[in-house]
C-alpha cells in the first residue's frame, strides 16, 4: 500500500532469506523557485505538481515548493489545492498572506525565521520560529547529502554544444518564409503569423529556425530581426 508497508515486507524476507533486497528510498524533490517554472511552462508545471502530490506520497516521493513570488499566476488554484501543508514568511501584503495560507497574518511577521505553519487537516495557522543555520552547519548538511549517494544525471537533459552546421527543417512552410523574410528584408513572428495565417508558436518556431540556420539574427527586444542574408541562393551556400 505505501513504502513503509514495502520496506517493512523487504526487512522481514532478507532476514529470511540469503538472497537480499534493497530497500526503497525516500525522494525528496525540491523546487527552490517555483515562479520561474511557471513562467516557462505553467500547464506542464501545474500537472506535474498536481500528479506528484497526489500519489507519489505513498511510493516514498516528498515535495518542498518554494517562492518568493506568491501571487495567484504562481500558486495557483489547483497547486494549492494538491498542497495542503504550507509555510508563509513574512510578505508585504495580506493580499500575498491570503494566497499562501488562505488567510491573513503573515504579513505581520517580523522575518528572520519567524513564520506562519498550516499542516495538513489544521484549521488555523501556527506560528514557529525558524532555526539559524550558519555556513558551516550548511555545508555539513550537504557534504552528508553529497556522500549517502553520487549524482545520477539525465544525460539527454544536459545541454549539447549545437555545431555550427545548417539544420533541416521539418515545417513546410520554411522554404516559403525565408523567400518572404528575405524579399522584406525585415523577420518578425507577427508577419509570418499574418502573411501564413498561423498560430503564434509556429510562427516563432519557424523564426528559431532560420536564427539557427544564419537567416536572421538574435532577438533584440522590440527591434524587428536583422536578416542576415540578401538573396534565397546564399541560405544553401
Amino acid at each position: 500500500r505505501n513504502i513503509e508497508g514495502y520496506n517493512d515486507y523487504i526487512k522481514e524476507h532478507n532476514s529470511q532469506s540469503e538472497a537480499k533486497q534493497p530497500e526503497l528510498p525516500y525522494i525528496v524533490v525540491i523546487v527552490d523557485e517555483l515562479a520561474d517554472l511557471m513562467m516557462v511552462a505553467s500547464s506542464d508545471v501545474e500537472d506535474a505538481i498536481m500528479r506528484l502530490a497526489q500519489m507519489a506520497r505513498a511510493a516514498g516521493i516528498h515535495l518542498i515548493i518554494a517562492t518568493q513570488r506568491p501571487s495567484v499566476d504562481v500558486i495557483t488554484g489547483v497547486i494549492k489545492a494538491n498542497i495542503p501543508s504550507r509555510i508563509a514568511f513574512a510578505v508585504s501584503s495580506q493580499t500575498d498572506s491570503r494566497t499562501i495560507l488562505d488567510g491573513g497574518g503573515a504579513e505581520k511577521l517580523l522575518g528572520r525565521g519567524d513564520m506562519l505553519f498550516i499542516p495538513i487537516g489544521a484549521s488555523k495557522p501556527v506560528r514557529v520560529q525558524g532555526a539559524f543555520l550558519s555556513d558551516d552547519e550548511v555545508e555539513r548538511v550537504v557534504e552528508y547529502v553529497i556522500g549517502q549517494q553520487k549524482a545520477q544525471y539525465q544525460e539527454d537533459m544536459i545541454p549539447q554544444d549545437v555545431p555550427d552546421t545548417k539544420q533541416e527543417v521539418e515545417d513546410e512552410l520554411y522554404d516559403e518564409a525565408v523567400q518572404l523574410v528575405v524579399e522584406m528584408q525585415t523577420a518578425s513572428v507577427s508577419m509570418l503569423q499574418r502573411r501564413f495565417r498561423v498560430g503564434y508558436t509556429r510562427a516563432a518556431r519557424l523564426i528559431d529556425a532560420m536564427e539557427m540556420n544564419g537567416v536572421v539574427g538574435p532577438y533584440e527586444g522590440s527591434k524587428p530581426r536583422e536578416v542576415l542574408i540578401n538573396d534565397v541562393q546564399e541560405k544553401s551556400s
